[in-house]
């Protein structure tokens, strides 16, 4: 039995969430004005708040093994990226202890380890030494790391002016060749393009291989399952299951899909955004406007999201989209307005918007969708995980044929032709 590398008993961690008393609503500049005196007074008093303990993480306690490669899965809000936290020695838990035997690498999230103002190349060398190598350590894997990360033409620009794509190419590449004996990497890979995470995964196989210790967070399943040996499956901060990474993924797949509906798109926290757009409801409509539960492959379908804006706009650059997600993570298709060439979408204080699917082109399955808007440029919300569309087989081609599952997850319209046929004139 090979030593541990990662102990963890009853790990918990807890933040203080503040409510402030009362709803708050938009107002106008005159009504705040108005209202100035009666908040004036109250200044003294202090504002009525609440005060709500949040437990990220519960009673999380595991072992993991020198060499083994474990996926740590979970919904969004599960407590997976506060796990990774404090194994990297970014936050304290609440109560509980971990023990760390081994070096560790981080990849959490874009920019974490880095100095905005340091050059790409006084980076490397601060990650390296934050990590515990030594100068020549570095030197020695420097031209490897420059490589990798394809940033060879700005290496000596300044962290501030990368795009995240640089951000999250240099910080793996850093994480990946100074050979911690622990590598840690969170869905931070979902910000590079395909190109690269490809890459990234066949370098933590390497990882792998060479008998040191991998910690993978990711809701891409077919990654997971490639790469992961074992599986810890959290819920609400807790431990629902651990064990070989087939069961784990198969016991995360068919909780996912048995969990109770997601809560209302209004009441959502994990968003991100102005918010001065926030989408309220979505519902799937067959052509006579009747809601769906269910989409047949080759169905016409209309996708309705309901939102609440600010204010009105009628010239504003709007882009939609939506991706759709498999089972296993993996995005299937992207639907915005952008492409589509429908941009100048007016909005309303409330209203909705539509996107018209005719002849609903995926097999049977359930599909998980992102939800995204965009006003002039600025992402105004942004919600993974927000709604699903199920999916049974259905008379796709017309011909009476019902399409049957496992054979794939896209449907396209095509048609066969033999040399022994004469066209019809």
């Amino acid at each position: 039995m090979n030593e541990i590398a990662i102990r963890a008993e009853n790990l918990s961690k807890a933040y203080h969430l503040t409510h402030q008393v009362g709803q708050v609503r938009y107002k106008t500049l005159r009504e705040d004005l108005l209202a100035l005196p009666r908040r004036l007074g109250s200044i003294a008093r202090g504002p009525a708040s609440s005060i709500e303990t949040f437990w990220a993480l519960k009673d999380v306690s595991f072992d993991i093994h020198e060499g083994t490669v474990v996926g740590i899965i979970g919904r969004n809000g599960a407590g997976k990226s506060t796990l990774l936290k404090i194994l990297s020695r970014i936050t304290e838990p609440t109560r509980g202890r971990a023990e760390i035997y081994g070096r560790v690498g981080s990849l959490l999230e874009v920019g974490t380890g880095f100095h905005a103002e340091l050059t790409g190349r006084e980076n490397i060398f601060l990650s390296g030494a934050v990590s515990g190598m030594t100068r020549a350590e570095v030197q020695r894997k420097f031209d490897e790391i420059v490589a990798f990360a394809e940033v060879e033409r700005f290496l000596d620009t300044p962290a501030k002016h990368y795009s995240s794509g640089m951000y999250v190419r240099l910080a793996f590449a850093v994480a990946a060749h100074l050979e911690p004996e622990i590598l840690i990497i969170d869905e931070v890979l979902a910000v590079g393009d395909a190109q690269f995470q490809k890459k990234c995964l066949g370098k933590i196989g390497e990882v792998a291989k060479t008998g040191r210790t991998v910690l993978f967070v990711s809701h891409n399943m077919a990654a997971v399952q490639n790469l992961c040996e074992s599986g810890i499956v959290l819920d609400t901060g807790r431990i629902v299951f651990a064990g070989p990474i087939e069961p784990a993924i198969r016991f995360y797949l068919e909780e996912k899909t048995a969990a109770p509906r997601e809560a209302e798109l209004r009441d959502r926290r994990d968003r991100t955004g102005t918010q001065t757009l926030r989408f309220t409801e979505v519902r799937i409509l067959g052509t006579d406007g009747n809601e769906l539960a269910t989409v047949l492959s080759g169905q016409d379908i209309v996708v309705r999201f309901y939102y609440e804006s600010q204010q009105e706009l009628n010239n504003a650059n709007v882009n939609i989209a939506f991706n759709l997600y498999n089972p296993q993570g993996v995005v299937i298709t992207n639907l915005n307005s952008k492409d589509v060439g429908r941009l100048r979408l007016p909005i309303a204080k409330s209203g909705w918007f539509e996107c018209v699917w005719p002849k609903f082109s995926l097999r049977a399955g359930i599909y998980t969708c992102a939800l995204f808007c965009e006003v002039n440029g600025e992402i105004v919300d942004w919600l993974q995980s927000a709604f699903q569309i199920r999916v049974e087989e259905g008379d796709f081609f017309g011909t009476g044929s019902i399409i049957q599952r496992g054979q794939g997850e896209i449907l396209v319209t095509y048609d066969w032709r033999s040399s022994g046929e004469h066209p019809v004139a």
